[in-house]
């Protein structure tokens, strides 16, 4: 039921289309990884996917394989009438779109008739075009709460930046924002081989899974930027990047954060703390 590398080459032959780099269009053009992956998605009959860059419909044969119902949201209108006709009588609606400026009120309420259940959230699975895993990810778990786990295929650097915890190179702000959404894994490798055309770079397969965000009095804004400040001057200590604030050392010891850390070694949490006691406490009559 997937497509083969001769199928989707004989397709794309078929209709002219000549894929583009500029798009992120690699097209996975191997039955074994889409299978592995909506393997790995956990996905089934009852499940809702979301699906982002579709292309030609290599992985979205195997996720509708599994049973599951999914919205497949593609951008370039050439391919987008190629994709109908190869999930044409499957359970996916094709929608043609930019992930980036979506709708997505209306593309996760495509289908009324869908008989699954609303209470068990949405998947995302994908491979997604790299120039835009990163915005589109932290967009989605900041704006569509909705989607409430995600399996993408990206470029290995990205996953483990996004799956990345204190302490390490690549651990920085794209780190930080995703732990206040989500839990994160790298799940697997794929091989350039796999695609038309042959990226450049490695991919990896990355795995979230939506959580409650940390209790806090203040707004994910608000932490995000004195991370994003601190991080700025990442090979500085924080009472450096951060030393401007009037009080910071005692904002510091407040937070039980020592002014003397770099900014990849602080957890969540400490950010969370660090933010409150920069930020102050709330006004005595509980008004924000």
């Amino acid at each position: 039921m997937t497509l083969s590398r001769t199928a989707l080459l004989a397709l794309l032959d078929d209709a002219g289309i000549t894929l583009s780099r500029a798009l992120g269009q690699n097209y996975v053009a191997d039955p074994n990884t889409v299978r592995r992956i909506a393997r790995l998605a956990g996905v089934g009959p009852g499940s809702r996917v979301v699906e982002i860059g579709a292309g030609v419909g290599s992985l979205t044969l195997a996720l509708a394989e599994t049973g599951a119902h999914v919205v497949a949201v593609e951008t370039d209108r050439h391919v987008v009438p190629v994709l109908r006709r190869v999930v044409s009588g499957l359970d996916v609606t094709v929608l043609e779109g930019d992930a980036m400026t979506f709708d997505w009120a209306a593309a996760l309420d495509a289908d009324p008739a869908d008989p699954a259940d609303p209470d068990e959230g949405w998947s995302m699975v994908a491979n997604l075009p790299y120039n835009i895993a990163v915005p589109l990810l932290l967009d989605t778990l900041a704006t569509v709460p909705a989607v409430t786990r995600f399996l993408v295929m990206v470029q290995r650097e990205v996953a483990e930046r996004l799956a990345a915890g204190p302490g390490g190179k690549v651990y920085g702000i794209p780190s930080v924002k995703r732990a206040w959404w989500a839990d994160a894994a790298v799940v697997g490798r794929v091989p350039a081989s796999v695609f038309v055309p042959a990226p450049r770079v490695e991919s990896a397969l990355l795995r979230l899974e939506r959580r409650p965000p940390p209790a806090s009095r203040l707004g994910p804004e608000q932490v995000f930027a004195v991370v994003e400040r601190a991080f700025g001057q990442r090979r500085k200590m924080i009472r450096r990047s951060l030393g401007d604030h009037p009080d910071f050392e005692a904002c510091a010891a407040a937070a039980g954060v020592a002014a003397d850390r770099r900014p990849e070694e602080l957890g969540l949490e400490q950010w969370v703390a660090l933010a409150e006691a920069m930020v102050g406490p709330p006004p005595a009559d509980g008004s924000s």
